[in-house]
């Protein structure tokens, strides 16, 4: 499906009708938050139902200023970005964020396409640009190959000892045999194993698993990680849960 610009919206639609969600919803890719700043409400609401429906978590902003706070506050998977907002341009973002040095992978999304507007996004800090009008699959991919790059967090199997993580299926298994996990159980699993033998800040697994939902409880990530060790223990999971105090949590192999 292509988005192509309409006569009466702010933004782009679907050419051939909206996003198939019933169809790409069994298709899961993984259930990393995602920040989407996009100025027109019709096309960012197209793209948070296609990319809730690939299987993605999604925040969704409209300009400048909330989108700088939400990054200041919470760790994304991933930033789509559109460069034309009301209050500023996305430019500011993809500069202030590899001025910090923060590796945040951003796909620029933008009707802005001369090769000066694609080079100066790209030299911006941009890892990828991507022109209105569009094909939704091709975002999807595209999204999909930042997030394969070494150091991020998307891949399809995931194993430490005798647990495996299946994160298309979204079924974990010890021993080969398949385990009855909450979502978010499922997600405190996935992020640790992605980062076996180093330590998730509590900060950060909070932003996966809940993102700008609200007031959180302030042990609510202390207690599906207790939840999950339990569940391992008791299913015979040769893995351990430490703690860092102050810091955050580790997964290694247990002795």
């Amino acid at each position: 499906m292509v988005f192509r610009k309409t006569g009466n919206a702010a933004g782009a639609c679907f050419a051939g009708g909206k996003p198939d969600t019933e169809k790409r919803g069994k298709r899961v890719v993984a259930p990393m938050r995602v920040l989407i700043v996009e100025d027109s409400e019709e096309l960012a609401d197209l793209l948070a139902k296609g990319l809730r429906a690939a299987g993605y978590q999604i925040d969704l902003l409209t300009n400048l200023a909330d989108a700088t706070s939400a990054l200041g506050t919470t760790r994304y998977a991933a930033l789509i970005l559109d460069l034309g907002l009301p209050d500023g341009d996305g430019l500011s973002i993809l500069r202030e964020l590899r001025h910090r040095k923060d590796p945040l992978p951003i796909l620029v999304l933008t009707a802005r396409g001369g090769v000066e507007d694609r080079v100066s996004g790209l030299r911006s800090g941009a890892d990828d640009y991507l022109v209105k009008p569009f094909s939704f699959d091709e975002l999807v991919a595209r999204l999909e190959a930042l997030l394969r790059r070494p150091g991020q967090l998307l891949g399809s199997s995931l194993r430490l000892a005798n647990v495996t993580f299946d994160s298309e299926g979204r079924q974990a298994f010890v021993d080969m045999k398949p385990q009855n996990l909450s979502a978010r159980e499922i997600a405190v699993l996935e992020l640790l194993l992605r980062r076996k033998g180093n330590v998730v800040s509590k900060k950060l697994l909070e932003d996966q698993i809940f993102g700008l939902t609200g007031d959180v409880a302030s042990n609510a990530v202390e207690v599906y990680v207790h939840r999950l060790r339990k569940q391992l223990l008791d299913i015979g999971a040769k893995v351990k849960i430490s703690t860092v105090r102050g810091v955050g949590y580790v997964m290694m192999e247990s002795d």
